[in-house]
């Protein structure tokens, strides 16, 4: 059972990108990807941050029916976080039958997509097979997760199971649980990921 919530989350995510387009304004790229933040600062400091709006990808992903859920910093947004960030990780379980619904999704954002490696491969449902795919759209960039990566012990199956849900305008957005994300913090240990722990666990009432 989804646990369901009001449109705040999403209203919180979209101050957010408000407040980071006001952050990045004006801002000179100097060649950093998301996959080369630091585990200081994170990928609100990289040029993926420049212009990152992960809502217009989340609505083809709600329109298309591809059922997945945001994870990590995007979540930690949708939970009153503060904290910046500019990519999005998304969460899917598996399974072979939502794999037409994500490549149907992506390929109508105009996304390019890449396996583990940064390898191109073409937006099929047969690439959706893969553990994790990277991807690139004009507004957001990131990783799209199932449960069959290693994460370390993690029961990542029972986050997805009982992720939340907000809606507002139109939009469903699918994210994960706050002690989750804290676990998942934790778990990771970077600085980033413990000063976010930290600020999770503070925010209240608990999810």
């Amino acid at each position: 059972m989804l646990e369901g919530d009001s449109g705040q989350p999403i209203s919180l995510l979209e101050e957010a990108v408000r407040r980071l387009g006001e952050a990045t304004a004006g801002r000179e790229r100097r060649g950093l990807s998301h996959d080369d933040a630091d585990d200081v600062t994170g990928t609100a400091a990289t040029d993926d941050a420049i212009g990152f709006n992960p809502l217009p990808l989340l609505r083809t992903l709600h329109e298309h029916g591809a059922v997945v859920a945001v994870m990590d910093q995007v979540a930690g947004i949708m939970h009153g976080s503060r904290e910046l960030t500019g990519d999005l990780d998304l969460l899917w379980d598996g399974d072979p039958r939502q794999a037409r619904a994500l490549a149907a999704a992506f390929a109508a954002a105009g996304t390019s997509l890449a396996d583990d490696e940064g390898r191109p491969v073409p937006a099929e449902p047969v690439v959706f097979s893969l553990p994790k795919v990277m991807f690139r759209s004009a507004l957001a960039s990131g990783d799209c997760c199932t449960p069959a990566l290693p994460w370390g012990g993690l029961p990542i199956g029972a986050f997805l199971a009982r992720c939340q849900v907000a809606a507002a305008h139109g939009l469903v957005i699918r994210y994960l649980g706050r002690a989750d994300l804290i676990w998942m913090r934790r778990a990771a240990g970077r600085p980033k990921d413990l000063r976010r722990a930290r600020e999770l666990e503070m925010l209240t009432p608990a999810s």
